[in-house]
């Protein structure tokens, strides 16, 4: 395991000024992502589990059209190639230093909380240049309560994303950032999605938000699909800019 690892950090050191680069950072984040999780052993357990896994560590690329709007798109388009189950993760490309326990409790988001219809992370966000960073989605959240109005710890209904400063506090003051529980909160790509919400996707009504935004997960806030939240720890942040590629060139290198 480390072997590979560290072959993919030297490949991705030597080749991050080319389209090669690109390749290989999604190749890593897809090996983590397999590599590490108990997902494995749950899909064993699964009637048709070993063709299951086979077909994820096969790595199998399903080309969608370059029109799609969204990667939630991308996954609707490919549906019917993917294995038969009630869960589908999408783990973002650009999030390649994601831990692959991540994939695990956004899994558990959806256990957890059976109304929910997308899950999705969450970290504490507590750098006031982080907060002012329109590439930063902030996430806007509540504690999520079950039927019985039961608050359920370690979840968090989402109601809002977005590239502003949000919330706005009327009188700001940077101990705002060191606030616990947080209130301000930094989201993570990452999905977990109900097979079921994928198959009305194209049904749902188009969201002026999430266009005006360019955030896809506010179409589902606006269908009315409950989508719960988790926190993570994840300091890193995905790689969105130039800038965000060339710190974590820097983080793998050590320097």
């Amino acid at each position: 395991f480390m072997g590979i690892a560290f072959g993919f950090f030297f490949a991705i050191e030597k080749f991050k000024n080319s389209g090669i680069g690109v390749a290989l950072l999604l190749g890593f984040t897809f090996f983590m992502g397999l590599m590490l999780s108990r997902l494995i052993g749950a899909v064993l357990g699964f009637s048709n589990g070993a063709s299951l896994v086979g077909f994820a560590f096969g790595g199998t690329a399903v080309m969608t059209s370059p029109e799609a709007p969204s990667g939630t798109a991308r996954i609707v388009e490919a549906l019917h190639r993917l294995p038969d189950a009630d869960v589908i993760v999408n783990v973002q490309g650009d999030e390649p230093e994601l831990a692959a326990a991540a994939i695990d409790a956004a899994i558990d988001l959806l256990a957890r909380c059976p109304e929910a219809g997308v899950a999705t992370l969450v970290t504490p966000l507590r750098r006031p240049d982080d907060l002012r960073d329109s590439a930063c989605v902030k996430a806007i959240l509540t504690p999520w309560r079950q039927t019985d109005g039961r608050a359920e710890p370690g979840c968090w209904r989402a109601i809002y994303f977005s590239r502003a400063p949000v919330p706005a506090a009327r009188d700001w003051s940077d101990s705002l950032l060191a606030a616990e529980p947080p209130l301000y909160w930094q989201h993570v790509g990452l999905y977990a999605y109900r097979r079921s919400v994928l198959e009305r996707w194209n049904a749902l009504p188009d969201s002026r938000l999430a266009a005006l935004e360019s955030l896809e997960q506010l179409r589902v806030i606006e269908a009315g699909i409950p989508l719960v939240a988790g926190a993570i720890d994840h300091a890193a942040r995905g790689i969105d800019t130039p800038k965000d590629y060339a710190a974590f060139v820097a983080r793998l290198r050590g320097t």
